[in-house]
């Protein structure tokens, strides 16, 4: 997974991405460890992640990265690092997030091939209930340091597939084989990312193996829920004004490896916008209003637009990469390979009823008493992608539910009569949740309504 970009990123401070007590980051500094300079095999360069001290204190590589070329990667490629933190882990039992490796196996070297220096390729031995996330290069045949790299606890990882080999040292010469991998991270649960580390594994022979467990980074999407809006209520015969709520219902914060921002580069994102906002904001929406001045009921229709739309829909996901009704999931020209998904409340869809692709107009049927008022409303969502800075990406998502419909029904006072103060407005309103047979339940019977209908497609 090579990735080269010219720009090089500014030295600064982020904000970790915290699991438990597990915290991540990402550098672009990298120390050359071994090459094949002199070897017959096809060119490659081994790399150790050195967070910088000032910036990244504390912070250990998960494995070293392999390049199919020799060029230099510095302030050129991210990789994740990580540190332990200050906080101990929720559950006491489960120890410490990060634990350095018991000791090393030897897995390749490359005596025989011909090399201009010597290289070995070596297995971090975890302690038990650790995970090594890659292999570790040392300039020479001694092992590494126990220092060079750190194992992480098992709970925080996710068992991933193998991507296509980066490396073979294939027509080498060297006495012993090897071929390095990459993970390839599993579909993610709902408000869950898998990230895989961007290290590189080596196996003792040119094969993909059948069954073989790498391993992927789990990182939780972290949401804000704010109070939703207060439905609207008829106090008079006429519906009160509505306005779109400040403050969004729900912000998700994602990290910026998730997000393709279009007018950013990967390492501009890493260092001006390591995290995105996605916020949604709820607000109602009248659908239609009745004042019925006869005694006798009346039946009233209406016709409400929804307002997703497939083209802006498929136009935002293209820009972004998020995806509404399914995880969204890295290609192997990004940076680095990953799966993430958000849940069906947030997203207002699921796997496999997802009405974001539903354009047909929404029809509502009610039946209004006499001497009464009824407004209906639905809810409309509204969401825009931010950066770190509060500017946005791209323009507005919106979504109507039409599964959800809130009845408000006002009936006046009988001239000179005596209204108790609890039965002063004679007011009603109910919200109709449709999910299956597209028939909404009836008003609360104090109203002595007749059944309003839901006639969404």
């Amino acid at each position: 997974m090579t990735t080269h970009e010219t720009t090089a990123l500014p030295t600064r401070q982020m904000q970790p991405i915290r699991n438990d007590n597990l915290l991540i980051s990402f550098t672009t500094e990298f120390l050359r460890i071994w090459d094949t300079a002199g070897s017959r095999a096809k060119p490659a360069a081994f790399w150790r992640p050195t967070p910088p001290a000032d910036v990244l204190p504390g912070y250990f590589p998960l494995g070293d990265v392999a390049i199919d070329d020799h060029d230099n990667i510095t302030d050129r490629h991210a990789v994740a690092v990580v540190c332990e933190a200050a906080t101990p882990s929720a559950d006491p039992a489960k120890g410490s997030a990060l634990r350095r490796p018991d000791d090393y196996e030897l897995i390749w070297q490359d005596t025989g091939s011909g090399s201009k220096k010597d290289g070995a390729i070596w297995r971090p031995i975890p302690p038990q209930g650790y995970v090594a996330l890659g292999s570790v290069c040392s300039d020479g045949h001694a092992k590494p340091s126990l220092n060079a790299v750190r194992c992480v606890r098992a709970d925080l990882l996710i068992a991933s597939g193998l991507a296509e080999s980066v490396w073979t040292d294939k027509g080498s010469g060297a006495r012993q084989s090897i071929s390095t991998w990459s993970a390839v991270p599993p579909s993610a649960p709902a408000d869950e990312i898998h990230l895989a580390p961007g290290t590189f594994v080596g196996l003792k022979s040119y094969s993909k193996p059948a069954n073989f467990t790498i391993y992927s980074l789990r990182i939780p999407i972290e949401i804000d829920v704010n109070a939703r809006p207060a439905v609207p209520v008829l106090a008079d015969v006429t519906p009160p004004d509505l306005r779109v709520p400040e403050q969004p219902a729900y912000s998700a914060r994602l990290p910026w490896f998730i997000v393709k921002d279009p007018q950013l580069t990967r390492r501009q994102q890493l260092s001006q916008s390591p995290e995105y906002l996605l916020q949604r904001t709820d607000h109602y929406q009248l659908v239609g209003h009745c004042h019925n001045t006869e005694d006798s009921n009346k039946t009233v229709r209406w016709v409400a637009p929804r307002l997703q739309q497939n083209d802006r829909l498929r136009l935002f996901t293209s820009a972004t990469l998020i995806e509404f009704g399914a995880q969204w999931q890295s290609n192997l020209s990004q940076p680095f390979l990953f799966s993430a998904r958000l849940n069906n409340d947030f997203t207002q869809c699921e796997m496999h009823s997802n009405e974001w692709l539903n354009p047909a107009p929404i029809e509502v049927a009610a039946i209004v008493a006499g001497n009464s008022s009824m407004a209906v409303y639905l809810t409309q969502s509204d969401y825009k992608l931010l950066r770190a800075d509060g500017t946005q990406i791209g323009s507005v998502v919106s979504y109507t539910d039409g599964k959800n419909l809130h009845f408000s029904v006002y009936t006046p006072p009988q001239p000179n009569a005596t209204v108790l103060p609890a039965e002063a407005a004679h007011m009603q309103s109910a919200t109709v949740e449709d999910e299956t047979d597209n028939e909404a339940a009836a008003l609360p019977t104090s109203t002595e309504l007749p059944v309003t209908t839901d006639s969404v497609p």
